[in-house]
């Protein structure tokens, strides 16, 4: 904090003495003005310069002082050019802006540009995997060399997985629903769906070894650790309720054509027997998962072993179907479907086996025993007798069971439904065989509403009947089914083309069998497929493959009706291939999770990764079946499958994107042995993928996104960073590369400029930042948004200094970690802090993407420091930025300036609007703002206006443009008189120049500097003296430092000297050379004048000063117009002592230059 104390004291500039013995910092001032001091208290940071990029380097060398010649005296010219003896620069210059006069030409006064943008309309508009690298650390157990083949590793493993439940509980239902056409474009799209896949898959497979872990290891390592978790975990959702499926599939053979009886739950009322099968469902679901993951906790080689059987029972199921097509076509096999008008009836209802209204039933007479003769009567139809009709005994109609469904007794007159009594019972061959032609009939679509009741148009109807009721004896539809419906639970029916890949660790030649195999595998199962639809078609009436459950071929497996020698074939045979297959995706999804687990990318999944001894995932295992029993609780098949479809559609998605991404980066590493894939099929296959997705549940796929969106994100902001050569890395080269030479391709417009940070830091001996605030600071000005380069120097000989300058390069790392800023480190080795820095804001970035701001610390403690290199790099800095055209922002006192975790709860950002350089110090404030840390305050802007001015119409034509810019602020103009320079600052600057020659002085020997430094101290008139040495002393040795100077190099060593000196001084100078080692020379030099040039300068920053500090002593941040260092470097140290004195007092300050270019702009 910085104490402001008021005085008034009546003084004169002749009645100053030459040297008040109090502080320098409480002077008075001529005339009866307002005496202004400030006294800072001792600073909490580093004693050593904020400036950036550390010491080393300074101004250029005094030598370069021009000495002019004339009249027989030798002149040495102003530091600054502008400044002529014997001219009053007042009438050319404000005097109370004499320290920004040197750029007025490109800088001008805030009232100038104001009256130029009047009318705001004439604004600029531009301006110018190496797996060893993993080092997982665990030690895989001498086993056995994979032995398997082709045949056995992955031709008939996926032959099992592909054929499964589907082919037989579903297959029948999708061809009596869509038509044989139709079924053959599911078929087709879905198998061209997992061909495409498998054309990617063995692509992929065939580049480089694959070690087990098959799919996931190849989409992680193709799209990186995002991709590969996210679609890792819904491969593994997607196996996972597939053992769901498969169970319930199990289920469903066993309750409904295996074992009805052992039904749990039974309805009274048909309305409810579908709630009672769900809920059969779901205890011997539950039951058949709990058996089987004990079976698999005890050992999976129980599983291996049971899986041959399986897959027998899987070729001998098929193989039945196909003898059962062709005996069809000479001996269809009796399976008689009754019908009621076109309505189906279920087989369940005929108890009596009586398809017919009513029967004739003869009635034996006691006294005669003869024979009787029961004929069944269909169409209400009576047949004649065989014999005698004298003989025939007496017969009575009797109704039928039938008769009782649908009307109110049993009696022949009793009331009846009017579309019972309207048409007549009949049979037809529910498989009339491959001979028959039935496949005309089935070859266009009959789409259903759940209720409706299963009708064959080919049949006569009457149809002036009310709607069937549930409780009639009727085969109703339980689902309302579309194409769309279909593809979702068709589709699981082709997964299963990943178990090859699952199998990579064992296969003998992983990337031979997995292409071949695979894509066998799917060409064979495909024709399966495409076969069993058109003979599904062609053997099987309608009606029938519409039963789903087979209720009207009296409760048989529709599939098992076509079967020979006997359905009992297919419902053993699918029965135990589903609970194979149920039992393998239970095996195969822990494994799965468990290589996720272990490649510790989700950090929340690390427990799964752990195993038992053997290497069993029992955590994996347990969560599974817990994952799995959720499908089982849905327990319905085609809910499930919608699910898995999903899952399994976004893996192959992402298979397909991993293979086209890879062909069209050409990455050099890209080489696989299977040459027959292309990036058109690779997109064909996602297009197909992705259209898949909505076309059989929009909403399950949204879900299915949503959730692997959020696994991508998870991973990529809390998960492990891992570096496998993936594509998306390459895609991201590609891209960069693609916007780095759009953005090349012009200057950014004023709207899109935005602040492209360069930060500049100093390292201390411990290689530890010595100002972080500088790094907070940025990351509250960028709010996480834009470039970010965070940069330091390290001194010393690159060859020799590499690995301290990985060392730094991690400590900003850790820093920026520790600050959240995102961004980019870059360490240069120099042997000069000022040439390093010089060449890092020359060469950070890369085209468009260049930083444009350059925040740098303030060597705060440059009076104090021995060292003055840290102040003339600080300086140095400052115009290699302005050449550069860059922005740069100087924040003082940063220590003080608020951290993230401190915001401001009021208050205000002041903007001191001196000169316009762009329009940053608008901008500023409006970026602040947009933190947390700096929401809270207000914003005002002051501006500066002259009497010459109209401080009314500044204000409101000021007002105006902040209108205009949308942003809200305080205005008020700010009038300073021109005044007489007062003697506070005339001894202000005369203090200045006494130092500054001192100091060059002082370079004489050690000795003369204690005696130079003990006048001082005796006569109390200046601030301490300690800054010792030049920036030439860089390029000289260490002992031409301490070498006193000959009377012989007085000459030279007068050219070194900086000061600003009037002309009695300078002759006298030259005149007696040896004089200014003496203390009698220093008492002259005291009673020198100062410079007319550095008098308004000073007088510049005083007054600004003093009105800074009276309007904005309690703002929070107080953002002020810098102004440039002098042209002629040998004024550098006044430079300093001009900021200081213009920034005294304020305890948040943040000077600003701008780059030279517009930044912002009223128009949209």
């Amino acid at each position: 904090m910085a104490s402001v104390r008021f005085t008034v004291t009546p003084t004169k500039a002749e009645d100053l003495p030459g040297l008040s013995d109090t502080s320098p910092d409480i002077s008075s001032r001529s005339g009866a003005r307002v005496r202004f001091g400030s006294r800072e208290s001792v600073h909490r940071s580093d004693p050593l310069s904020e400036a950036s990029g550390g010491g080393g380097g300074g101004a250029d060398s005094p030598e370069n002082s021009s000495i002019e010649q004339g009249d027989g005296n030798s002149k040495i010219s102003s530091v600054y050019i502008n400044n002529t003896h014997g001219v009053d620069d007042d009438d050319f210059y404000d005097r109370n802006l004499a320290l920004f006069e040197e750029e007025m030409d490109t800088r001008p006064k805030v009232s100038s540009l104001l009256n130029r943008l009047a009318n705001y309309t004439n604004l600029t508009q531009g301006a110018k995997e190496h797996e060893e690298a993993e080092n997982i650390g665990e030690k895989k157990k001498a086993g056995k060399s994979p032995q398997m083949g082709t045949f056995m590793g992955v031709y008939l493993p996926c032959l099992q997985n592909i054929l499964g439940v589907i082919l037989f509980l579903r297959l029948t239902w999708v061809v009596g629903t869509a038509g044989v056409l139709q079924s053959l474009c599911i078929v087709f799209l879905c198998c061209c769906c997992t061909m495409l896949t498998a054309i990617s898959m063995s692509a992929i497979a065939t580049n480089g070894v694959v070690p087990a872990g098959g799919a996931y290891f190849m989409i992680s390592r193709s799209l990186g650790p995002e991709f590969g978790g996210a679609v890792g975990l819904c491969f593994y959702l997607g196996t996972t309720f597939a053992g769901a499926m498969y169970i319930l599939g199990a289920i469903e053979i066993l309750l409904m054509y295996i074992a009805p009886k052992a039904a749990i739950f039974e309805s009274k009322h048909p309305e409810g027997e579908g709630a009672a099968m769900l809920n059969n469902m779901r205890v011997y679901g539950s039951i058949c998962l709990l058996l089987m993951s004990l079976l698999i906790f005890v050992g999976v080689k129980y599983v291996n072993k049971l899986a041959s059987v399986f897959l027998a029972c899987v070729i001998v199921s098929i193989v039945s179907i196909y003898v059962g097509a062709l005996v069809s076509a000479f001996k269809p096999p009796n399976f008689p479907v009754c019908m009621l008008g076109n309505r189906t009836i279920s087989g369940h209802e005929i108890v009596d086996n009586q398809c017919a209204k009513t029967n004739m039933v003869q009635i034996n007479e006691p006294v005669e025993s003869s024979d009787g003769n029961n004929t069944s009567i269909n169409d209400n139809s009576t047949v004649g007798p065989t014999f005698d009709p004298s003989m025939a005994p007496p017969q009575v109609e009797k109704t039928t069971y039938l008769w009782k469904r649908f009307c109110e007794g049993s009696e022949l007159n009793a009331s009846c439904d009017k579309y019972f009594m309207s048409n007549n019972f009949s049979e037809i061959d529910g498989i009339p065989g491959l001979a028959s032609g039935i496949i005309s009939e089935n070859l266009w679509s009959s789409y259903l509403s759940k209720g409706d009741v299963l009708e064959k148009g080919s049949l006569n109807s009457s149809h002036d009947a009310h709607p069937p009721f549930t409780h009639q004896p009727y085969v109703f539809a339980d689902i309302t089914t579309s194409f769309t419906l279909l593809v979702g639970i068709f589709f699981p029916s082709v997964s299963g083309i990943m178990a090859g890949s699952n199998r990579s660790g064992d296969l003998k030649d992983a990337q031979h069998s997995i292409s071949v195999g695979t894509i066998l595998a799917i060409l064979t199962t495909s024709l399966i497929y495409l076969s069993s639809v058109v003979l599904f078609g062609a053997c099987i009436d309608g009606v029938v493959l519409r039963d789903k459950f087979g209720d009207s071929v009296k409760g048989n497996l529709v599939v098992g009706t076509l079967a020979w020698p006997s359905p009992w074939v297919i419902v053993i045979g699918s029965f135990f291939s589903t609970c194979g297959a149920g039992l393998q995706s239970l095996t195969g999804a822990p494994r799965l999770l468990q290589a996720i687990a272990k490649d510790n990318i989700i950090p929340f999944l690390r427990v799964f990764g752990h195993a038992k001894a053997n290497g069993e995932p029992t955590w994996a295992l347990l969560l599974t079946a817990l994952i799995a029993e959720l499908g089982i609780l849905i327990a319905s098949l085609d809910l499930v499958a919608p699910i898995l479809t999903m899952f399994f559609l976004m893996c192959y998605l992402f298979v397909n994107m991993a293979c086209g991404l890879q062909t069209l980066l050409r990455t050099p590493n890209w080489r696989p042995r299977f040459s027959y894939y292309h990036w058109a099929l690779s997109f064909l296959g996602m297009i197909i993928c992705l259209a898949l997705m909505f076309v059989s549940s929009w909403y399950y796929a949204i879900i299915a996104m949503v959730i692997a969106t959020m696994i991508y994100k998870y991973i990529e902001y809390h998960g492990a960073e891992k570096e496998w050569g993936d594509g998306i890395r390459g895609l991201s080269l590609s891209a960069a590369r693609y916007a780095l030479l759009r953005l090349e391709e012009g200057p950014p417009h004023t709207k899109n400029w935005r602040p492209q940070v360069l930060v500049l830091l100093k390292l201390d001996e411990d290689a530890h930042v010595k100002s972080p605030r500088l790094l907070t600071f940025a990351s509250q000005l960028k709010a996480g948004k834009g470039l970010t380069i965070v940069g330091t120097v390290v001194s010393g000989n690159f060859l020799q200094s590499y690995g301290e300058a990985l060392a730094a390069e991690q400590t900003l790392k850790h820093l920026m970690d520790k600050e959240r800023v995102k961004g980019f480190c870059q360490c240069i080795v120099a042997q000069k802090p000022r040439e390093g820095i010089s060449h890092m804001i020359q060469s950070s970035g890369l085209g468009g993407m260049k930083p444009n701001t350059v925040v740098m610390g303030w060597p705060h403690a440059w009076r104090q420091s021995e060292d003055p290199q840290s102040w003339k790099t600080f300086i140095n800095t400052v115009r290699v930025t302005t050449a550069a055209h860059l922005a740069l922002l100087v924040p003082k006192n940063i220590s003080l300036f608020p951290s993230n975790s401190e915001p401001c709860t009021e208050g205000y950002i002041d903007v001191w609007w001196i000169v316009h350089d762009g329009g940053m110090l608008m901008l500023l404030p409006f970026l602040l703002r947009q933190h947390k840390v700096w929401r809270k305050c207000g914003m005002r802007i002051f501006t500066v206006a002259q009497m010459e001015d109209n401080s009314i119409q500044m204000k409101r034509d000021l007002a105006t443009f902040l209108y205009h810019l949308r942003i809200e602020a305080e205005v008020e103009v700010v009038e300073m008189h021109n005044s007489d320079i007062s003697a506070y600052t005339y001894e202000r600057t005369l203090m200045m120049e006494q130092r500054s020659q001192m100091l060059r002085q002082m370079r004489l020997s050690k000795s003369d500097r204690e005696k130079e430094a003990q006048l001082v101290k005796d006569r109390n008139s200046m601030l301490r003296l300690t800054s010792i040495g030049s920036d030439d002393d860089d390029d000289t040795d260490g002992n031409e430092r301490e070498r006193p100077v000959s009377s012989g190099g007085s000459s030279e060593h007068h050219r070194r000297v900086q000061m600003t000196w009037t002309k009695e001084k300078s002759s006298q100078y030259r005149a007696s050379h040896s004089g200014c080692s003496t203390p009698e020379g220093f008492r002259d030099m005291l009673s020198m004048r100062p410079d007319h040039s550095n008098v308004r300068r000073m007088h510049t920053a005083v007054k600004l000063n003093e009105v800074i500090v009276n309007k904005s002593h309690d703002a929070r941040l107080v953002l002020l117009n810098m102004p440039g260092p002098p042209r002629n470097t040998d004024g550098d140290e006044n430079y300093m002592e001009f900021l200081e004195v213009l920034t005294e007092g304020l305890e948040h300050v943040l000077l600003v230059r701008g780059g030279g270019s517009e930044v912002i702009t009223i128009y949209s």
